[in-house]
């Protein structure tokens, strides 16, 4: 799979109505219904990129009066006294921010939630304390999306961004594009802002040539 570089990146909305339920992601949204399943009072949902964790991070927060944070960010010193989201838990700027903040939620029986690239035991963390806390939380993996997910979520997108596309178009992103989420909507972001600035209908012919970079062979 080629890299994505995000060069349209955009405020995404993670409401819980515009989530898709599918089965790649049934078992995550099963172990977010019960968290006092989760062992330690911890879970890691993990997977690529694109692929959910965050809509879901979102969704969870907001029904439990969660306290979210990202891991690029997390420093300090922090004593929750409500349940902790972790987003990018495996980009830390501080690993022992992180191990500070799952003893302390700990300690206030608090349950933790964090998202990953890759479950806590093929990381590499170099704090053997927090990798230690990690590995003892359930992992559980969101698959990588079925047709039906990758057709939805195009048809979702699509109308966000209120972007017209041919049948043969839509073929060509579900059939040449990488399987993911991100790469959808790298794809269209780019599609819409070629069709304002030149002013063109798009075909399947226009969409090859926007899109050779990331599109497989």
């Amino acid at each position: 799979m080629r890299q994505l570089a995000l060069s349209f990146a955009q405020q995404q909305d993670y409401a819980a109505e515009d989530f898709c339920p599918a089965p790649s992601n049934a078992a995550a949204r099963e172990w977010l219904a019960n968290p006092h399943a989760w062992s330690h009072g911890r879970l890691v949902l993990w997977g690529e990129a694109g692929c959910g964790k965050t809509h879901l991070l979102h969704g969870w927060a907001e029904t439990h009066q969660a306290l979210l944070l990202n891991g690029a960010t997390l420093e300090g010193l922090l004593r929750p006294a409500q349940p902790v989201v972790v987003d990018d838990a495996d980009i830390l700027a501080e690993p022992q921010a992180l191990l500070h903040l799952l003893n302390a939620a700990a300690e206030q029986a608090q349950p933790v939630l964090m998202a990953a690239r890759l479950p806590p035991a093929r990381q590499a963390i170099k704090l053997a304390d927090l990798a230690s806390r990690l590995r003892a939380a359930q992992a559980i993996e969101i698959r990588a999306p079925e047709d039906e997910l990758l057709a939805r979520l195009l048809t979702r997108l699509a109308a966000q961004r209120q972007l017209a596309l041919s049948i043969p178009v839509q073929n060509f992103l579900l059939t040449r594009l990488p399987r993911t989420a991100a790469h959808l909507r790298e794809a269209l972001a780019r599609l819409d802002h070629a069709a304002l600035r030149r002013g063109i209908r798009l075909t399947r012919q226009s969409a090859a040539e926007i899109l050779g970079d990331i599109t497989e062979d």
